[in-house]
């Protein structure tokens, strides 16, 4: 079959999301699909331009009406699809549901193209929190378009338990693994009276790092025997660091607590340095406050990636595929600070190698993942199977 992968925006290097689609896109044509991606950015000159795999589909020119005719000029999407007979159409949400969007799915529709729509998080209108004014107008524009949006497509694909998103049928799915590029971790070395903790993301309030830093503040505020560090990868915006709208801010709480030396800021690290981090550290961090945004069920990237790598960790959502695993800790949804001292002993009290975590997920490959979308779509369609090797 012959698939186009398309987002409303570019790749970068060191992006989550833009990993974790190219693993979506690896999973596909590991069930023997044709793939190609429709992607948008702007070249050195400031032009902005769709491109079709690496070639341009249509270059828009620069300045604000190029800004503006690339929000409602579809057109070449369906037009190139049409040409090389494309089969599907899978799109990445970008909150961006408007009469422009809805003509070009139905257009799709009208070809007998099919569609889907990966919402990546749901619900999200309380991501928009502290965001512009632009930002929060075209949540709003979103708002008005999405259900009939919805309509226009075969599904939505959503990471949630929920049967409907906005009226239409959802395509239940895991986020995936790709075990290829994550390396299964070595066991510490570190000193029994010594635990380091690792949390690696592009940091956001829902993250609820706070609670642990809070914690943190608090064990260390009694006699204690084992010193507790928390090393914090990837970016953090002035947003949470100070004076943040949901909770106290890092810095606030570290000063607070007089606790400096024990949570760590390492920025954005990748490759080897990445590795290194993960082999030092006994205990890792997922999200801790994704009830701040109103969400309750998830199934975070982050969960199944520290599990690839072998190492137990903490979150707080309701995540099914992890929840009676016996290598994690299950925070309240709330805001209490999180129990220091539980986290210790749940790490001197566990008996599980590293390779055990890790084979425990092996179901969530993405091309597992890829492959139940397919089937839904085409109701287990016997035509495209014997191509890609469904059972």
């Amino acid at each position: 079959m012959k698939i186009l992968f398309l987002i409303f925006h570019g790749f970068s290097e060191h992006s989550g999301i833009s990993k974790k689609i190219h693993y979506q896109i690896k999973g596909l044509q590991e069930n023997g699909h044709e793939v190609h991606v429709c992607t948008y950015s702007i070249d050195k000159r400031g032009h902005r331009i769709r491109y079709i795999d690496d070639k341009i589909l249509e270059d828009f020119g620069n300045g604000r009406f190029a800004s503006f005719k690339k929000r409602i000029c579809y057109k070449s999407i369906v037009q190139y699809a049409k040409a090389t007979h494309i089969d599907f159409v899978y799109v990445r949400s970008f909150h961006n549901a408007n009469p422009f969007t809805i003509r070009f799915f139905r257009s799709l529709k009208n070809a007998n193209i099919k569609s889907v729509i990966e919402i990546p998080t749901y619900p999200y209108d309380q991501e928009y929190v502290g965001f512009s004014t632009k930002e929060r107008l075209e949540l709003e524009i979103d708002k008005l378009f999405r259900r009939q949006l919805a309509r226009q497509t075969d599904r939505i694909v959503t990471f949630t338990n929920d049967l409907f998103i906005f009226g239409q049928k959802t395509i239940r799915i895991s986020n995936g693994v790709d075990f290829d590029s994550i390396p299964l971790k070595y066991p510490s070395n570190n000193s029994p009276k010594e635990f380091h903790l690792i949390g690696v993301a592009e940091v956001h309030y829902w993250h609820g790092f706070d609670r642990l830093i809070h914690g943190m503040g608090e064990y260390y505020s009694h006699p204690h025997e084992v010193n507790v560090y928390f090393h914090i990868i990837g970016g953090i915006g002035p947003s949470e660091m100070y004076n943040s709208l949901h909770a106290p801010g890092f810095h606030e709480l570290i000063e607070k607590y007089h606790i400096e030396p024990y949570v760590l800021f390492h920025g954005h690290q990748f490759g080897e340095e990445l590795n290194e981090y993960f082999n030092r550290c006994d205990f890792a961090v997922g999200s801790l406050a994704r009830h701040r945004s109103g969400i309750t069920t998830i199934k975070t990237l982050k969960n199944r990636e520290y599990a690839a790598r072998g190492i137990p960790f903490i979150f707080s959502e309701n995540d099914e595929d992890f929840n009676d695993k016996p290598y994690i800790i299950k925070a309240p949804a709330d805001e209490t600070p999180i129990n220091i001292q539980e986290i210790i002993d749940f790490i001197k009290k566990i008996n599980i190698l590293p390779i055990e975590i890790r084979n425990s997920i092996q179901h969530l490959s993405w091309k597992e993942q890829m492959k139940k979308v397919i089937k839904k779509v085409y109701n287990y369609n016997e035509k495209y199977s014997s191509k890609s090797g469904m059972d």
